[in-house]
């Protein structure tokens, strides 16, 4: 992930600089001949129906509390870094209450980090000793306990891999990032490369990924026309699971070969933050944010967004017919912070009302995101999710035969109006009044 807007300006620069090579480099090496098999399609829209999920940022770095990029923002030598694996236990870590707090919160699946830019795998990798069953006191596996619980529990399980390494030196030429790590300015991308495809095969033959996420080409955005071999990655995945989808988190356009589009820390069609201008593609949506301010764990990070500003980022989401990823940095000992379990329960009592508007099936509505908010549709079925209106009228650029117009909280007919022009609300009280998270108005079409 990046980290903050320092990156997003040198990431802006640097693609200024490089736009056309990068543009027509990226595609050339996707995989040309991709046509996604029935399983796959069929994958792709059981992603969208499950609207909602968890991002699980946990690695070496959180033993730091410091934030996933700690390594190299504080410039620290790869193998010194290491050393801390040897301290590496938690002893809190239970893959069982994790999931059933995920679960309970109507998320229907979750995406871990099973190696991010630090280089440290989470598995009981055969390709690396750098990994928690081999080089720590640990020495349980924490994906295959994750998968084994997730498939347990009913929870979809995708994995996460950074395709950037801080460790390694056969990662090269280095990146943009982990530039004061001690790597020797040497090495060899076919080691690496091999790596690498044997590490995702593992992932998705031996741990059962049901997606892959990868992250980390915007780190060679200054060496224009790099080539990540997406073309033998992705034919390599679809080749051993079909139904295999796979997101890369690099900021633009869909490569030919993929399967889902990630937006990072905005909802599509927004870039607030400067990392989601790209087009937005007809593949499976879905956009990553944070609960506080960091995506791993950061001690002093506690500024959690309130329950009510998640649950209309995820209403907000669903209604440009995407997913929502919220993401949780677990502590160093394993744990879930308080906070996080906190916005999870309160998330899960509002899905356990409201989620039927907003997952399994629902896509967008007719009508486009509106100042007041956003629609959301199943067949016919259209929920207008007004989070933003206090007049006790609403006026809708809805031409659509209108059979029925209800409060969704007491399915008490609400006063309407239709014309050709359009459609025309009367509330008792204004919307805020009457639900000041989301007021929902189901709306039955003819």
């Amino acid at each position: 992930m990046l980290r903050n807007m320092k990156s997003v300006r040198t990431t802006i620069y640097a693609a200024g600089i490089a736009l056309a090579l990068l543009a027509s480099s990226s595609h050339a090496f996707a995989q040309q001949d991709y046509k996604p098999t029935k399983e796959n399609l069929q994958a792709r829209e059981a992603f969208r129906d499950k609207g909602f999920g968890i991002f699980l940022h946990w690695g070496l770095y959180s033993t730091f509390a410091q934030g996933e990029w700690y390594m190299t923002n504080a410039n620290i030598d790869h193998a010194e870094y290491a050393k801390a694996a040897a301290g590496f236990y938690p002893s809190r870590f239970d893959a069982a209450a994790w999931v059933s707090a995920i679960k309970a919160s109507g998320a229907g699946y979750l995406t871990i980090t099973s190696r991010h830019h630090d280089s440290f795998s989470m598995w009981d990798t055969k390709q690396s000793d750098y990994n928690i069953v081999k080089a720590s006191p640990f020495r349980r596996d924490i994906l295959a306990e994750l998968r084994d619980e997730c498939r347990k529990q009913g929870l979809g399980f995708h994995i996460y891999y950074s395709i950037l390494d801080w460790h390694r030196e056969d990662y090269y030429p280095i990146g943009r990032t982990g530039r004061g790590t001690g790597r020797k300015s040497h090495g060899s991308w076919d080691t690496y490369d091999a790596f690498m495809n044997a590490q995702l095969a593992e992932l998705v033959r031996d741990y059962g990924a049901e997606a892959i996420w990868l992250d980390g080409e915007w780190d060679q955005d200054e060496n224009p026309g790099f080539d990540w071999r997406y073309d033998k990655m992705y034919a390599n995945i679809h080749k051993i699971n079909p139904a295999c989808l796979i997101g890369n988190n690099h900021h633009s356009t869909p490569h030919r070969g993929e399967d889902f589009q990630m937006f990072e820390r905005d909802v599509p069609g927004a870039n607030t933050a400067g990392l989601s201008g790209q087009d937005i593609s007809k593949l499976p949506l879905e956009t990553c944010q944070t609960m506080n301010g960091m995506w791993g764990y950061k001690i002093i990070d506690q500024n959690y967004k309130s329950d009510t500003t998640l649950i209309r980022l995820l209403v907000q989401t669903a209604g440009r017919n995407a997913n929502l990823l919220l993401n949780i940095g677990p502590e160093p000992s394993g744990a879930l912070p308080a906070l996080a379990l906190d916005r999870l329960a309160k998330i899960g009592s509002w899905m356990k009302v409201y989620g039927k508007t907003v997952k399994d099936g629902v896509r967008e509505g007719l009508l486009p995101p509106q100042e007041w908010g956003v629609t959301t549709q199943r067949g016919k079925t259209l929920y207008l999710h007004i989070l933003d209106w206090k007049s006790r009228m609403l006026s809708l650029p809805l031409t659509d035969r209108v059979q029925r117009v209800v409060s969704f909280d007491t399915q008490r007919p609400i006063p309407y109006t239709q014309t050709k022009a359009g459609l025309t609300l009367t509330f008792d009280k204004a919307p805020h009044e009457l639900n000041a998270i989301d007021y929902i108005v189901e709306v039955t079409l003819k």
